[in-house]
């Protein structure tokens, strides 16, 4: 049950709007906490400092309740989940891992990294079996199909070993663009890591998904590939997860993964 309270006077005149209140609802500070924003007390110091919005209103009071279930609450606008049955994971994919969660041939899948989950997770977009790195999976529809759309594509990063002394001249060819086979591919950032004799390292940054892509394109300019890492989705980086590992993605570093799915 929602109950309406009379607006607050702000300094020097007017009313302030006041934040939705549900009686039967949870303390605002809890829902923070239970959603991995902060400690109780931390999310309390959310609350005071004017951080804190519910539906679109900011809230200032210690007291408030809302219902998690029908409320939109947001933390310096980033929409923070409270759905208890929703999850999110970034899993390290070895190589020899196909990115399907079953596989008629027999291959072994991401369902084998996360098997102790007893949740149906799917996974978002794709690795190749000979790349690995970082892929998300999660319950989540919406932010599944927000993460793949054209739209909202988020860019992905990738650590790659290629073969050949990269030259001057060759992160500007990928920026501007090289025609492939199913048609004109481009990098977003591209740049030089590391160079030894017959071998360099580069990162390269892009939003497409097609098959295969940082390979085809980087084979196009000379310089085949002998290991391609991804090492961040967006906001969402690989960090130091051994491979074969996952971690739950929660809080603000899933709020800030909603806001560039456009969530």
């Amino acid at each position: 049950m929602s109950t309406a309270r009379p607006n607050q006077e702000r300094p020097g005149g007017g009313r302030r709007p006041e934040a939705p209140y549900d009686a039967d609802g949870v303390r605002l500070q809890r829902i923070l906490a239970d959603a991995g924003l902060a400690s109780r007390r931390g999310a309390e110091q959310l609350i005071v400092t004017g951080r804190v919005q519910v539906d679109g209103v900011t809230a200032r009071e210690l007291g408030l309740k809302v219902d998690p279930a029908k409320r939109r609450i947001e933390v310096d606008g980033l929409l923070v989940e409270t759905d208890p049955g929703k999850l999110t994971l970034a899993l390290n994919k070895p190589i020899g891992v196909v990115s399907t969660m079953e596989d008629p041939q027999g291959r072994r899948t991401l369902a084998s990294l996360v098997e102790t989950r007893s949740e149906r997770l799917f996974h978002v977009g794709r690795l190749d079996r000979d790349s690995e790195g970082l892929i998300l999976l999660t319950n989540d529809g919406a932010l599944a199909n927000a993460l793949t759309h054209p739209a909202h594509e988020v860019p992905k990063t990738y650590l790659a070993t290629v073969e050949g002394r990269v030259r001057p001249g060759v992160g500007k060819r990928l920026r501007e663009g090289i025609e492939l086979e199913d048609g004109p591919a481009a990098v977003d950032a591209f740049r030089l890591v590391d160079s030894i004799p017959g071998l360099s390292q580069v990162e390269v940054v892009l939003h497409s998904g097609r098959h295969r892509i940082v390979r085809r394109l980087l084979a196009a300019v000379g310089h085949p590939v002998t290991r391609l890492v991804r090492t961040r989705v967006g906001p969402i980086a690989l960090g130091d997860l051994k491979s074969g590992k996952w971690r739950v993605v929660a809080g603000a570093e899933l709020a800030s993964l909603k806001k560039a799915a456009g969530l």
